[in-house]
């Protein structure tokens, strides 16, 4: 990274950062939803959020591959159109789907925007053509990034102007990794492909920090952020050991 790059990326870590917006069911504002994006803005926050590929290949604003959870649909995201997407109904709201040009037009530069790349950990490119198109014309602060280290490398290729981030932690033998070979895990948690991916900044999970791969990528001038502060605990490691949060939860 050349000199003064750091600070030409301040922008990503000026303000702590809305995990799915900010969301709270309690109050029926649902994640990833208009509404949760909309209390972000009125509170002043960074804006994460979740992108799918729909089978017509648009870039829908939803974190679950499936659509049980949150709404009152079923089946696989990748499965459905836009058109059928914005069909269904939230459990909790009246919200609908966004697209993310739809989400784009809601922010209009009024806050910083971090895109998570859902990846399927295969048939990467559609994904990352779609919302490389899509943030072509917009002149707000946004971010990409994704656990996948593959669809960054796409992206470094697809739109390489594009401030790119790697989303990381342990790959513990978890339930959520149990698609993983044991090399596949391994590779993950010590950033063998960072060098190829070569990512502007770091997401990397609260409950991993300390770890030797963020000090090293901070030292290198790099931002880290960390994510999902819920927790006093969890606020004590992010100052010490990162440069911004990514919360849920409480209001900092």
């Amino acid at each position: 990274m050349p000199p003064g790059a750091r600070r030409a990326l301040d922008w990503l870590t000026a303000r702590p950062v809305a995990h799915r917006g900010l969301h709270d069911i309690s109050k029926g504002i649902v994640e990833n939803t208009s509404s949760a994006v909309q209390a972000a803005l009125e509170g002043g926050y960074a804006i994460e959020v979740d992108l799918q590929l729909t089978d017509d290949g648009e870039a829908m604003v939803f974190h679950d591959y499936t659509l049980e959870r949150l709404t009152e649909g079923t089946g696989r995201v990748i499965d459905q159109c836009a058109a059928a997407l914005k069909h269904f109904r939230f459990k909790a709201c009246d919200d609908r789907m966004q697209t993310l040009a739809e989400l784009l037009e809601q922010v209009a530069g009024r806050a910083t925007l971090m895109l998570e790349l859902k990846s399927h950990w295969r048939d990467i490119g559609p994904l990352e053509h779609r919302v490389a198109e899509v943030l072509r014309a917009y002149q707000g602060p946004a971010s990409v990034m994704s656990f996948d280290p593959q669809s960054m490398i796409a992206m470094k290729t697809i739109a390489p102007h594009l401030v790119r981030g790697l989303v990381s932690e342990r790959f513990e033998p978890t339930e959520e990794w149990q698609f993983m070979s044991v090399g596949q895990r391994l590779a993950l948690r010590h950033g063998l492909q960072l060098p190829e991916c070569d990512p502007h900044f770091l997401h990397y999970h609260v409950k991993g920090l300390p770890y030797g791969p963020t000090r090293l990528f901070r030292k290198l001038g790099r931002p880290v952020l960390t994510w999902t502060v819920r927790t006093p605990a969890d606020r004590e490691i992010a100052a010490k050991y990162a440069d911004q949060m990514i919360f849920e939860g409480f209001l900092p």
